[in-house]
């Protein structure tokens, strides 16, 4: 074997024992891969004090075409098809979302809803209870998410406490959310197509836009807005 040959035989080998070094690395230390969340100005988002729907939508649109999410033309121009909510805390970059109900059918029981997340943005813990309307008892909201773009944390009372383990996720965490959290539990989703399900019906969660944003498809049974409940007092939607 000539001696050209055995050098690059040789430097082969180094970079697959770097390599396999790294992996183990990354194996072993949960956040090797951290990127730090720059979360936006809330105080851009509102005009007289009031949540701009046409600030927000803008944000959002710019988010989703870098993460090469499709912005439909009914999103700029239908009026309300688009929603975007802050909870009623006016801190609309730490604690707010946008969102749209594909569907929302009480007798075929069925809901289909997009869900828009800037930066660091994280909907309100919540949880939803069983309820009985004019037309009878409906079942606790059962939900499931595929991350379509971007990337989420996925935060949920039922698990072991590791939030710890997302230092960049804690420290974006909303001031009003903080005091009142149940969720221990913290999983990074990423567009891989995983579907991840509500652990357990009537439990807390909610979602925060991972350093990208992140937009997010939910399944769910028919969603009763009797039924939400929120841990922040004076939260809303």
């Amino acid at each position: 074997m000539d001696s050209m040959r055995m050098m690059r035989i040789g430097a082969m080998a180094v970079l697959a024992a770097s390599t396999l070094g790294l992996s183990a690395c990354c194996a072993s230390t949960a956040q090797c891969d951290t990127q730090e969340i720059v979360q936006m100005n809330s105080a851009d988002f509102y005009t007289d004090g009031k949540l701009d729907n046409a600030k927000c939508k803008a944000a959002y649109f710019e988010m989703m075409r870098k993460i090469g999410a499709p912005v439909y033309p009914r999103y700029e121009q239908e009026d309300g098809f688009m929603w975007t909510v802050d909870f009623n805390q006016g801190d609309f970059a730490a604690f707010g979302m946008g969102g749209v109900f594909w569907v929302n059918n009480r007798d075929k029981q069925y809901f289909g809803h997009e869900i828009f997340l800037l930066p660091g943005q994280s909907i309100a813990e919540h949880r939803h209870l069983s309820t009985t309307d004019d037309k009878g008892p409906l079942q606790a909201k059962h939900e499931s998410w595929q991350v379509r773009y971007g990337s989420v944390y996925g935060f949920s009372e039922v698990g072991e406490p590791n939030l710890d383990q997302y230092p960049e996720a804690k420290a974006m965490l909303a001031k009003c959310q903080v005091p009142h959290m149940n969720c221990v539990h913290v999983e990074k989703w990423e567009a891989d197509g995983q579907i991840h399900v509500l652990p357990k019906d009537e439990t807390w969660h909610f979602m925060m836009g991972g350093p990208e944003g992140a937009v997010v498809t939910e399944y769910g049974c028919f969603h009763d807005n009797n039924g939400l409940r929120f841990t922040v007092p004076g939260a809303s939607l």
